[in-house]
């Protein structure tokens, strides 16, 4: 569910809107029609995709069809020269 907001008000009082948009996209109207959403930087990162996790990315369909089989690294262990 999205709000509404003139320009004026929104020029008037950004602060109403930043607060407005915590609960969902603000829409903000100039001459009565839609011309500019404001939402917060969560939402949009969600929005756009640019926030997933590994658990996420790794349960998209079709990863089970990826060949993935990284090489192991070599070389163990060793002592540190510490003289």
């Amino acid at each position: 569910m999205s709000t509404r907001m003139t320009s004026t008000e929104f020029n008037r009082d950004s602060g109403a809107a930043k607060r407005a948009s915590e609960g969902g996209p603000l829409v903000i109207t100039d001459r009565g029609a839609p011309s500019h959403v404001l939402m917060t930087w969560a939402d949009y990162r969600r929005l756009s995709g640019r926030e997933r996790t590994v658990a996420e990315a790794l349960a998209l369909p079709g990863v089970a069809e990826i060949d993935f089989d990284p090489p192991r690294l070599g070389g163990g262990v060793r002592a540190a020269d510490l003289d």
